[in-house]
């Protein structure tokens, strides 16, 4: 099969397994962006997540992965469900992304559907795929195979779909065709950093850990320390602000996927939480993002917000 013609099945497998989106570029080393990621760590920007030191090379040269590596498919999901946060002085809201099922367990197993597909269109064929914890820098490369840009809150904006889009993505030994790089398209607007509130967004492209609510209520582990922020401004698990301004999120569409519509409600209240034992935490939120704090961190979470 031709280099054009693999492309393309692949790529058409991909919508088949669910994926909205898919791209593709080259697995060459990206050395501007491993600068870029230098500097950033060497402010200590990325605060308590020293694991995010670790493998920067790996991170920035896919061929470290994957040896061989010739091409990598980017690929997204949109996750955005037609529901509102909920607004409520006896609970947190909660980051729309943690509403549903973990995007971890929806993508890998796609992801996991669309490496023997492409091993049996290319017998032979070596792949690696990573759901976000993977040492890859899958935003640049999601820019670079089509899928958006970057803006200026660090995410990657779709025209299509805004925002609210997970990626994956697949390494692979094949010499596939490259898609076009996408262009910025945020131009004056900085809508997302006048709204945050915590001033996390220091300059454009350049996000502050330390200073962010969904660092503060997801990854950050044990007590807030005297340079947080005074307020979490509601959130109890992530924080869309930077999202729900962005003009292009006008451009939003329900996802077909049902295991992203929330499990219950886009809040969790105070006094629940504060009375759930650890037993009680793991089997509500079995399989959902809201895991990742633990039950001791919402509980921290929940503490600042009564303050």
């Amino acid at each position: 099969m031709d280099r054009k013609s693999l492309t393309r099945d692949i790529k058409r497998k991909a919508k088949e397994i669910g994926f909205n989106l898919s791209g593709i570029t080259s697995a060459e080393p990206l050395r501007e962006d491993h600068e870029r990621l230098t500097a950033w760590l060497g402010k200590g920007h990325h605060a308590s997540m020293d694991w995010m030191k670790k493998n920067t090379h790996r991170r920035s040269d896919p061929q470290l992965s994957l040896q061989n590596a010739r091409s990598i498919l980017s690929l997204a999901m949109n996750y955005y469900t037609p529901f509102e946060h909920e607004e409520n002085d006896q609970a947190g809201k909660i980051s729309r992304y943690g509403w549903g099922d973990d995007y971890h367990h929806i993508l890998r197993k796609r992801l996991r559907l669309l490496e023997r597909s492409i091993q049996e269109l290319a017998s032979g064929t070596n792949t690696r795929s990573y759901v976000d914890t993977g040492p890859v820098l899958e935003k640049t490369l999601a820019q670079n195979a089509g899928l958006g840009w970057v803006g200026k809150h660090t995410l990657l904006i779709n025209r299509e779909y805004g925002s609210w889009i997970f990626l994956a993505e697949v390494i692979t030994d094949l010499e596939l065709e490259f898609d076009t790089p996408a262009t910025d398209q945020c131009g004056t607007c900085r809508a997302c950093i006048d709204a945050c509130p915590t001033q996390a967004i220091t300059e454009e492209r350049i996000l502050d850990s330390r200073r962010c609510i969904s660092y503060l209520t997801i990854e950050h582990r044990g007590e807030f320390d005297k340079n947080a922020p005074a307020s979490l401004h509601g959130w109890v698990f992530g924080c869309d602000i930077c999202q729900d301004v962005c003009p292009w999120n006008r451009f939003q569409k329900p996802t077909e996927h049902d295991g992203f519509a929330p499990r219950v409600s886009t809040s969790i209240a105070f006094d629940e939480i504060e009375s759930m034992t650890d037993e009680a935490f793991a089997s509500k939120f079995e399989k959902s993002p809201i895991r990742r704090p633990k039950l001791a961190g919402l509980k921290r979470n929940i503490a600042r917000l009564r303050s």
